[in-house]
């Protein structure tokens, strides 16, 4: 059976631009059916992408990556991926911006000496700086919150009409469901804004 040439593209939010990998991957000239996609967290490989292409895979295939934290941001998880992808179902990896990590070449023992040393010091390199990420991400939001700066979207302005409607609702004069209906607003939404309007206003 003929060998086939894969390419693996991650990122870690669907708003981020994976243009760059796309590029490395049209370099190789691999096939458009034979490049998998996820924008998913590298912290495991539970990914739907990921898990269709390892399917795919057969021993002597080839897959390349644009570097190994595409791979995965998990010091553990990639070693042991790597092992299933090179030992278990036999196929070669070609990391592209790290020659040294191409198991095309070196198959003697000091080649392969060479290439598990790099891809151990990369892997924890790639777990390292996921952990710096999220360590920066909690203080940015522990300062934010010190200055008083509230985060996520900011809530909505109340309807010119809400006080003098849910003044009606309070004396019984409309029902909650009209209340909400000439607000604008779910029922749900207007019963929650009710309690904060008591709060600030009673």
């Amino acid at each position: 059976m003929m060998s086939k040439t894969y390419g693996y593209i991650r990122v870690s939010s669907a708003d981020q631009n994976e243009a760059r990998q796309w590029i490395a991957m049209n370099g190789k000239a691999i096939p458009k059916q034979n490049i998998y996609l996820d924008k998913q967290s590298g912290k495991d490989f539970n990914r739907p992408q990921y898990k269709r292409m390892l399917k795919k895979l057969k021993s002597g295939d080839l897959l390349y990556l644009l570097s190994i934290d595409r791979l995965g941001r998990n010091y553990e998880e990639i070693q042991n991926q790597w092992r299933i992808l090179t030992k278990e179902i036999g196929i070669d990896i070609c990391v592209l911006d790290m020659p040294l990590l191409d198991t095309r070449n070196g198959k003697d023992l000091m080649g392969t000496f060479i290439a598990d040393l790099v891809l151990q010091i990369l892997s924890f390199v790639a777990q390292s700086e996921r952990e710096n990420i999220k360590k920066r991400q909690a203080q940015g939001i522990a300062a934010a919150k010190a200055k008083g700066i509230r985060l996520g979207r900011p809530p909505k302005p109340l309807p010119e009409n809400y006080h003098q409607v849910y003044q009606r609702w309070k004396s019984g004069k409309i029902t909650g469901i009209e209340a909400a209906k000439q607000c604008g607003m779910t029922m749900s939404t207007f019963r929650y804004q009710a309690r904060i309007y008591e709060k600030v206003h009673l």
